[in-house]
């Protein structure tokens, strides 16, 4: 395994992310307890999850299984750069109005207080918001992190789902209140959606945020199968497949001639750009999970990353170069 500094902080996490959005809907509890020690043994030590997964049934279910996992011992929970968020609504009667998606003072230490109960752990590396919430202060958002630090609770601040302007808005808040700021922005990032190569990449590489990239097979679209068996795809799913099955096919095509496959290509594409700190693979299986731990001794040549540019055009470059001259 490799490892990267997360953002601009000393701490090291590994090249790929282990994603944990499966366990439990998709992914029986011995199958992610199985999953989660292969990753340990492959040397991934950076593990992504939130207080909603689970289900609308179970919110907050992977998270105990996570907790579960954490409590066999054999130093589990020690060998873990831990990710969880906060921002969803988790049907918790107790939070009353308080209980709609959206970020508060109040809603991060309660919320924070009953991931670490589900998690069976007393502190969390990275704590992420979700969701950016434009009506919330970041005075009130930063004193609130600023406690949970200085108690213990949370090592770092992430985002995910942030425009550029809310990022360069967080650090420079942080800047006020004397804190690190975010050190992190999981964005949605793929062949598929190159969009942030406009605004969010180059503000994040520029402010010393790591770039953790969510979906970046699209869920499954990228991984190669463009005939998966009937029900195995939803019908949204399924129409795009057949939108974008000239460009798949040619991909398809592409990676063949380089002896990989289309998810290992996929992948290795996100890794090569250097805002990049490890991009969340979520496996529903142990076997799906070994198929990808090779991505990171993949390097993709000058020429064939030119040759995907062909098939996936990006934006054009940084904004607003892309578009103005």
């Amino acid at each position: 395994m490799k490892y990267a500094s997360l953002g601009r902080t000393g701490l090291k996490v590994s090249r790929l992310c282990l994603g944990t959005m499966n366990f439990g809907p998709a992914t029986e509890e011995q199958e992610a307890f199985k999953i989660m020690d292969a990753a340990l043994d492959a040397g991934v030590n950076f593990f992504d999850t939130a207080n909603v997964y689970g289900g609308p049934e179970h919110r907050g279910r992977t998270e105990e299984i996570i907790g579960r996992w954490f409590a066999q011992g054999g130093g589990r929970r020690e060998k873990v750069v831990l990710a969880t968020k906060v921002y969803g609504p988790m049907d918790d009667p107790l939070d009353g109005p308080n209980g709609e998606a959206g970020l508060s003072a109040y809603k991060i230490r309660r919320h924070l207080e009953a991931s670490l109960r589900r998690l069976g752990t007393d502190h969390i590396e990275l704590y992420q918001m979700h969701h950016i919430d434009r009506n919330v202060t970041w005075d009130e958002l930063w004193n609130a992190f600023d406690i949970a630090q200085k108690q213990g609770e949370i090592g770092y601040v992430g985002s995910s789902n942030f425009a550029a302007r809310d990022l360069v808005k967080a650090q420079y808040e942080a800047k006020a209140h004397g804190a690190l700021g975010l050190v992190s922005e999981q964005h949605k990032y793929s062949l598929l959606c190159r969009l942030p190569e406009l605004e969010v990449l180059p503000a994040a590489g520029e402010l010393g945020i790591g770039v953790i990239p969510w979906s970046p097979l699209d869920g499954g679209i990228l991984g190669g199968n463009l005939n998966p068996q009937p029900g195995s795809r939803t019908e949204k799913q399924a129409e795009r497949v057949e939108k974008l099955r000239p460009q798949l096919e040619r991909f398809n095509s592409l990676c063949k001639e380089l002896g990989e496959s289309a998810a290992t290509v996929a992948l290795a594409w996100t890794l090569a750009n250097p805002a990049v700190t490890a991009p969340i693979i979520g496996p529903r299986t142990l076997q799906q999970f070994e198929e990808t731990l090779r991505v990171v001794d993949v390097e993709l040549s000058e020429d064939t990353l030119k040759a995907i540019d062909e098939i996936f055009p990006g934006p054009g470059g940084e904004a607003p170069k892309a578009y103005a001259w």
